[in-house]
């Protein structure tokens, strides 16, 4: 583990949180757990999953979503082929605990008065993770599970909603 505390200021500095797959388990224990195969990778049918780059240190080569580009869509294709156990093999859509989206009421155009409902119309989950207020404002809820569809549907520049992953990957 020594090389592992080298390197993890640099990770910190450069690289973000990854959001990991669905059924990831808690981020230490996922990175040690998994065996960089790719089978997550190979098998997602949106190609969601890439692999982390040089950036992550120690877990370069582990499987991360990067939101913005292609979100996660919940096919539930990657946790079965986990050969290590990193992933838990689930396939309930609202146990994945990816993240969890924030909203940035400075950007977010529904906050600044421009009717937008993209993020809300197009959230795999629906009311259960993402809603209006009573201003027409976006509501982060309980059951957001962290895809990302939100955070690629925005229409500004910066993403006005974003995923911040989760420690774990599964809701108790």
């Amino acid at each position: 583990m020594k090389g592992h505390s080298r390197f993890a200021w640099l990770r910190a500095l450069l690289a973000p949180a990854p959001l990991r797959p669905p059924g990831a388990r808690p981020e230490r224990e996922f990175a040690a757990l998994c065996i960089r195969c790719g089978r997550c990778v190979a098998v997602c049918p949106y190609r969601s999953l890439v692999p982390a780059g040089w950036a992550y240190g120690p877990e370069a080569g582990t499987p991360m979503v990067v939101a913005r580009s292609v979100p996660c869509y919940l096919c539930m294709e990657c946790p079965p082929v986990c050969p290590s156990g990193a992933l838990d093999p689930i396939t309930d859509k609202q146990a994945v605990r990816m993240g969890i989206a924030e909203v940035n009421p400075q950007t977010c155009y529904a906050y600044l008065g421009i009717l937008c409902r993209t993020c809300v119309d197009d959230c795999p989950i629906g009311a259960a993770a993402l809603v209006q207020d009573g201003q027409l404002r976006p509501l982060v809820r309980e059951g957001c599970v962290g895809c990302g569809v939100c955070e690629k549907v925005c229409p500004t520049l910066e993403p006005a909603i974003v995923v911040r992953p989760a420690t774990g990957g599964v809701r108790p």
